[in-house]
């Protein structure tokens, strides 16, 4: 079983990039029950996870630097999508997603994004898109300790057809005032 810390940033499938809180015991059903707080800056929620059950939901560190890199560079990859049916395309998207991987949200991202470059996406595959889009940027940012800016820039360099190498991560980077940038 994996444990988290207060104040780690973890990933939890279809929700996105949230930090830890706090740890506590709270009474469930007659017995004291151990959670996590889990804060998530959009859409601004708390969420409660039982700490037992964090694992089966998929919850989990954010990737090294060397997986997120591997997933920017799945970006240039072709998928093939073979069904035409919306829905059963955005189903199989949303199953990717409730995995929870950054290749699997990356293969969400790379099929949308090629799919919208030639058809416009229906209003459930475009929402699915910005989602994935969103998880995808905010854990490369941790990832890479870049800005979701610089994420979000190196992305779509990707998603485009972009053959400019993507840079390492600069450990003397102040990580602490990117995240400051991002907000204004």
């Amino acid at each position: 079983m994996t444990y988290f810390a207060v104040n780690e940033h973890v990933v939890y499938p279809i929700q996105g990039v949230g930090e830890i809180q706090a740890i506590e015991k709270r009474p469930f059903r007659e017995k004291q029950v151990l959670y996590y707080d889990i804060y998530f800056e959009t859409p601004d929620m708390t969420v409660m996870v039982p700490v037992e059950n964090a694992e089966s939901i998929g919850l989990r560190k954010i990737v090294s630097s060397k997986e997120a890199l591997k997933a920017l560079e799945l970006l240039n990859k072709e998928y093939e999508q073979a069904n035409t049916d919306w829905k059963t395309r955005n189903q199989q998207n949303l199953e990717l997603l409730k995995k929870g991987t950054i290749s699997d949200i990356a293969q969400v991202v790379k099929t949308l994004y090629d799919r919208s470059t030639s058809k416009e996406l229906p209003i459930q595959e475009r929402k699915l898109f910005d989602n994935a889009s969103k998880l995808l940027i905010d854990e490369v940012s941790l990832a890479l300790k870049k800005s979701k800016k610089d994420s979000e820039s190196m992305i779509f360099e990707k998603l485009e057809g972009g053959k400019k190498p993507v840079p390492e991560q600069d450990p003397e980077l102040d990580f602490d005032k990117d995240l400051d940038d991002d907000t204004e």
